[in-house]
C-alpha cells in the first residue's frame, strides 16, 4: 500500500510533541540586552549618514547631532552586545576570522570599524582636533551606515527560528524604516536638521507599511507577531511611530516655538516607536521558538500538499493544521 493511501486511513492526530517540549533550541540572548543592540546599531547607522550629508551640504549643527549621536549609539550597541555575551573577549575572538557567508561575522566586522571611525569623527567635532581627518572618519562611517542599519535583520533571520526566519524578505525593511524614524529623529533636535525630518518621515511610513505586511502574511508565524507581549509591543510600536511621524510632519508647517515642541516629541516618539519595534520583533521571534507549534505545524502541510500533488509552500499551513496550532497556542 502507498504512503499516501496508508496516510488517508490514519485519523490526523492532534498536534503535540515530545511531552510538550520545544522543538527549537530558543536562543539564549537576554532582555534587554540584544533589543537594544538592534535599536542603538540602527540608531548610529543612520545617525552617520545624516552626519556625513549634513557635512558635504553644509549643515554645521545636524552634522554635531549626527556625529555624536552616531558615536553614543554605537558605543552603547557595543556595550549591550558585550554584556550579552558574558566576557568582552567573546567580541574580539569573532573578529578573528571574516567569513563572508556568516551575517555574525560580517555585522561584527561592520560594527567594529564603525564605531571606530564614529567616535574619531565625534571626537574631531566636539573638541575641534584634526578636522580634516575628522571629515574623512565621518564620511567612512556613513558609507558603512547603511550596513549596519540592517544587517542586525539578515543576523536574525540567518536562523532556524521560524519567526524570525519565515519573515526574512520583510525584516529588512521593518529595521531600515525603524532606523530611519530613530535616526531622523534625534536629527530633527538639530535647527538645521530639513533633511533629518524628511528621513524621519519616510522611514516611519516605511516601518510601519512592512509591519503590516509581517503580521498579515499567511503563514502560522505571523500570529506571534499579533498576540502576547510581541504583540502588545509592536501596537505599542504602530502608535508611537504614527504619532512621530505625524509630529514630524506637522513641524514643517510651524515655526518657533512650536516646531521646537513638535520636533521634541516627535523625537521622543519615533525613538520610542523603535525601541518597542526591536522588542516585538525580538520576542516574537522568541515565542516561535518556545513553542513546537510553530516549527512542526508548517512542515506537516508542506508534507500534505506534496502528498496531495500541489505546489508545496514554505510557510503555508492548511485551514486544519491552522486551527490545530490556534488550540495549541492558545492552551
Amino acid at each position: 500500500m502507498s504512503p499516501k493511501r496508508e496516510r488517508l486511513m490514519v485519523p490526523e492526530a492532534e498536534f503535540s510533541s515530545y511531552y510538550g517540549r520545544p522543538i527549537l533550541k530558543a536562543p539564549v540572548w537576554k532582555v534587554p540586552d540584544v533589543p537594544a543592540y538592534l535599536y542603538l546599531g540602527g540608531l548610529a547607522g543612520v545617525s552617520a549618514s545624516l552626519a556625513a550629508l549634513a557635512d558635504a551640504t553644509g549643515r554645521p549643527e545636524l552634522r554635531r547631532t549626527g556625529r555624536v549621536a552616531a558615536a553614543a549609539g554605537a558605543t552603547a550597541s557595543v556595550g549591550f552586545l558585550v554584556h550579552d555575551l558574558g566576557r568582552p573577549e567573546r567580541f574580539l575572538h569573532m573578529l578573528r576570522v571574516l567569513k563572508p557567508t556568516s551575517p555574525l561575522s560580517v555585522g561584527s566586522w561592520i560594527l567594529a570599524p564603525f564605531g571606530a571611525l564614529a567616535g574619531a569623527a565625534a571626537a574631531s567635532e566636539v573638541t575641534g582636533i584634526a578636522p580634516g581627518p575628522g571629515r574623512l572618519a565621518g564620511a567612512a562611517a556613513g558609507l558603512l551606515g547603511p550596513a549596519l542599519t540592517t544587517y542586525t535583520a539578515v543576523l536574525i533571520a540567518d536562523t532556524a527560528v521560524p519567526g524570525w526566519h519565515e519573515a526574512h524578505r520583510e525584516l529588512p525593511f521593518v529595521f531600515a524604516g525603524s532606523a530611519m524614524a530613530a535616526g531622523g529623529g534625534v536629527g530633527l533636535l538639530a535647527r538645521d536638521g530639513g533633511p533629518a525630518r524628511r528621513v524621519a518621515v519616510a522611514g516611519a511610513a516605511l516601518e510601519l507599511a512592512a509591519s503590516a505586511v509581517v503580521e498579515r502574511r499567511d503563514r502560522l508565524s505571523a500570529r506571534a507577531y499579533r498576540t502576547g507581549r510581541a504583540g502588545a509591543a509592536l501596537r505599542v510600536a504602530r502608535a508611537a511611530t504614527a504619532a512621530g511621524g505625524l509630529a514630524a510632519a506637522a513641524g514643517a508647517l510651524t515655526r518657533g516655538r512650536s516646531r521646537a515642541l513638535l520636533d521634541g516629541a516627535a523625537a521622543l516618539l519615533l525613538n520610542a516607536g523603535s525601541v518597542a519595534t526591536r522588542y516585538g520583533v525580538f520576542e516574537a521571534g522568541m515565542a516561535t521558538a518556545r513553542d513546537p507549534a510553530y516549527t512542526v505545524v508548517p512542515q506537516r502541510a508542506r508534507l500534505n500538499a506534496r502528498d496531495e500533488g500541489q505546489p508545496a509552500t514554505r510557510t503555508g499551513p492548511t485551514s486544519a493544521s491552522r486551527s490545530s496550532a490556534r488550540s495549541r497556542t492558545e492552551s
